[in-house]
């Protein structure tokens, strides 16, 4: 993904004041931002949800996104889910949704219904439904909202074996948590995006 001069202003009110992103393959990385910082507006550019006043975003092959926010049908079970995103996807099969769901620890859950499904759980299924096309991109806003430590620490095996497949990965959040765990980090602050390289892995 490549971000060039990225502006944005709703009326008179600058949100976005020139950002400039490049998320290299195989890389594991974050921005971090306090709430007003323009994360959302940000994360909607990135998602294609909004276009920018000013600037460009590019990115190549496969794109995944997973809001935080989750968006799923409580009548529908897990498994259908999984159907739908397949027909969506124009996908052969799930098995890799299913190997996702090994790795998240929640393949018990297939054939419940999602309504019925704690936070942390439902969250699990919408990473799922958003790596099951297995993207080249991948954007994760606040995506360990609900899990307990150890699907956190699933979490983070899964995102370094994508980065280590070659996936570019970008990981949003208000808070710098396991910043150790990542190759570049950024920090939004006032519109603007500098490089922390203090807080990120050599």
């Amino acid at each position: 993904m490549e971000v060039e001069g990225v502006y944005h202003a709703y009326r008179r009110r600058a949100v976005l004041r020139g950002v400039d992103l490049r998320l290299r393959a195989g890389t594991l990385c974050g921005i971090v931002g306090e709430n007003g910082a323009g994360k959302s507006t940000l994360l909607r550019i990135l998602s294609g949800e909004l276009r920018p006043t000013h600037g460009s975003v590019r990115h190549s092959g496969r794109f995944g996104y997973c809001p935080q926010h989750v968006v799923l049908n409580d009548a529908l079970t897990v498994r259908q889910h999984l159907t739908f995103f397949q027909t969506a996807y124009r996908l052969s099969d799930v098995r890799y949704a299913e190997e996702i769901m090994d790795v998240l620890g929640f393949t018990g859950y297939i054939d419940e219904q999602t309504g019925v499904l704690s936070g942390g759980t439902r969250q699990k299924l919408n990473v799922t439904l958003a790596l099951m096309h297995d993207p080249q991109v991948l954007l994760l806003d606040e995506p360990y909202q609900g899990f307990d430590w150890d699907t956190y620490q699933r979490f983070w095996d899964l995102a370094a074996r994508l980065r280590d497949a070659g996936r570019s990965v970008l990981v949003v959040s208000h808070l710098a948590y396991d910043t150790e765990r990542l190759d570049e980090l950024w920090r939004l602050d006032s519109g603007t995006l500098r490089a922390d390289k203090a807080g990120a892995a050599a």
